[in-house]
């Protein structure tokens, strides 16, 4: 009864699980990336410093200012 539900996730091309078998499936891409896994573009890195730009100017310039 379990499968007869649709959750909206087709894993059609992800092997059925076999606890007997603990070797990794080989085919290319994985089968899940996470983010600290992954590369970083330059665009990454200069979004998250305007970010840290952001965030100092409104902790720390911004009260100075009002003061």
């Amino acid at each position: 009864m379990a499968d007869d539900h649709d959750d909206g996730h087709h894993d059609h091309d992800r092997p059925d699980y076999d606890p007997a078998n603990k070797d990794l499936p080989s085919g290319e891409p994985p089968l899940r990336s996470t983010a600290p896994q992954s590369e970083y573009t330059g665009r990454d890195v200069g979004v998250g410093v305007a970010v840290v730009l952001v965030g100092v100017a409104l902790t720390f310039v911004l009260p100075i200012a009002v003061v």
